[in-house]
């Protein structure tokens, strides 16, 4: 029997780059189902594990398969599945699980605003305002559940990265630090945890910091008596008379001029000597892998901003009356680009 032959190395390529939302709707099947909490017990023939799930067992086997070939799930020899190590990231009860992430980033909302990716390009506008007739943030804020589940999903990218954040700077030197736009405040815990002397003021939305009680990073033994919340928008005003002011994946959801009035409001607003701090991905330069890249077209497909290089970054500051002072990599993808008063 004469061997199938392989498609030329280019077309393998381009082959795998159109067909790559199959993978991604696959994991969101995955994940709202919670295929992997079923695996992480024990492994299951896709009979057993549809009887439990109470999902169309022909349908489901067909779903392990797929998502066993790149490598989410493993078939056993005796046709029970197992999780992998890639799977166990879709666990719910895993620490830095992506599970939220997932149910978030393939919902309906996120999968109908790329499909007008087309549309924002010759048009210029945003493929979700156009699509939703509404911006994202204003979405989520009528849609509380939704809003609820993209708030677990930055929890939940967050846990492996703000670890690695809090121990490449040094913000043990400063007396208070103010998160702004601090979600749950996941990221202020964690860098509270670390400096003992440190006071911490989570501030978003009300609806935001009235839910981040409830999530329990703030309210945690050792970290409750040194933080506080404030619910206000950043667009409007932020808490003055901090020393530091703490922004991750905030800069990089609006254009520049909003940029500039948040940086702006952080500029009036710390204590002499203050720094502002802003938590990114910093676009490299050259052809190379680089997920900022593609982090930058959803922020364009979604809320409308963007990705930054180091040099974008200096002439937004510059703008707002702040110099970049210094760039520091993490062990994470991410830096913590810290600002300075322009004539400091």
């Amino acid at each position: 029997m004469p061997r199938p032959r392989k498609r030329p190395p280019a077309t393998a390529a381009m082959l795998g780059h159109i067909s790559a939302y199959w993978t991604s709707q696959l994991v969101f099947v995955a994940a709202t189902l919670g295929i992997a909490d079923e695996l992480a017990r024990r492994p299951l023939a896709p009979e057993a594990l549809a009887k439990r799930l109470r999902v169309h067992a022909p349908s489901l086997r067909r779903v392990l398969r797929a998502l066993a070939s790149v490598g989410v799930f493993a078939a056993r020899p005796d046709g029970r599945y197992r999780l992998t190590p890639v799977g166990a990231t879709l666990r719910s009860d895993a620490p830095g699980s992506l599970r939220s992430f997932a149910l978030m980033m393939v919902d309906d909302y996120n999968w109908q605003s790329w499909g007008a990716l087309l549309h924002g390009v010759r048009m210029g506008e945003i493929p979700f305002d156009h699509v939703h007739g509404t911006p994202v943030f204003e979405y989520l804020r009528a849609r509380p559940e939704k809003d609820r589940v993209f708030s677990e999903s930055m929890a939940s990218i967050s846990g492996v990265e703000n670890g690695a954040i809090a121990r490449a700077y040094d913000f043990g030197r400063f007396g208070t630090l103010v998160d702004v736009g601090g979600a749950h405040g996941h990221l202020l815990a964690t860098i509270l945890g670390r400096h003992r002397r440190l006071r911490g003021i989570l501030y978003d939305q009300p609806q935001v910091v009235e839910a981040a009680r409830a999530a329990g990073f703030i309210t945690a033994p050792g970290i409750a008596a040194r933080c506080t919340v404030d619910g206000g928008s950043f667009f409007e005003r932020v808490p003055t008379g901090a020393e530091a002011y703490l922004m991750k994946y905030i800069i990089h959801d609006w254009n520049d001029e909003q940029c500039v009035r948040i940086l702006g409001l952080c500029r009036q607003a710390m204590a002499p000597g203050g720094r502002v701090l802003v938590v990114e991905h910093v676009v490299a330069p050259g052809n190379g892998p680089d997920f900022a890249k593609l982090l930058d077209i959803n922020m364009l497909v979604g809320p409308g901003g963007c990705e930054r290089t180091r040099q974008e970054f200096a002439a937004l500051f510059a703008r707002a009356g702040l110099r970049l002072r210094n760039v520091h990599p993490t062990a994470s993808p991410l830096s913590v680009l810290e600002a300075v008063a322009a004539n400091a």
